[in-house]
């Protein structure tokens, strides 16, 4: 099943349904609130969506909650070495220099942007997920590959080979939630 708050992504994978012929549920609903039972799935996947949109402290502890013990959490973002350099405007280019604060990171705001982004400090991702029932798993840094020279989102190929640019993290819901 594949649930998102927006009518557009849903719309997307009922068309990519349509192509493929590969059919699930999708179900309009935030991650923080997720209409599902506890304990009733084996795996939930957020690439970007959640692991960016909704504040990690709701998401986290909803994703806890309807994943069975032994289930798994796989999320995709941006870097956190990435949010770190990323300049206030950004239309312009990453630089190689820090341009925030890494103590306190947690919401972050663009000047030509509305919205929230989430982005926490790898301990403070680790702590979150302790707190929730989770171990750690993995956590995979992902680079540009050597001679590439494509720019995504003002991201320079050289910065992007020699940073990571994204990060998946990996972690397993153990024992019974607190309180459960």
């Amino acid at each position: 099943m594949a649930i998102d708050p927006t009518p557009s992504q849903l719309a997307i994978a009922q068309r990519m349904q349509d192509e493929t012929g590969v059919r699930f549920p999708l179900i309009r609903a935030a991650g923080e609130q997720v209409p599902l039972a506890s304990g009733s799935i084996d795996l939930v996947v957020s690439e970007y969506g959640a692991a960016i949109w909704a504040d990690p402290r709701l998401w986290i502890a909803e994703a806890a909650r309807v994943l069975r013990p032994g289930g798994e959490l796989l999320f995709l973002g941006n870097s956190t070495l990435l949010m770190l350099c990323a300049p206030e405007d950004d239309s312009e280019p990453v630089p190689p220099t820090l341009q925030r604060p890494l103590r306190g990171m947690y919401g972050v705001s663009w000047p030509d942007d509305p919205t929230l982004e989430f982005h926490l400090s790898p301990g403070d991702w680790i702590r979150l997920l302790r707190r929730n029932g989770f171990e750690v798993l993995d956590l995979v840094e992902l680079y540009a590959p050597d001679g590439e020279t494509r720019s995504p989102m003002a991201i320079p190929p050289r910065w992007a080979q020699r940073w990571p640019v994204e990060e998946v993290w990996r972690a397993r819901r153990i024992g019974a939630l607190a309180g459960a």
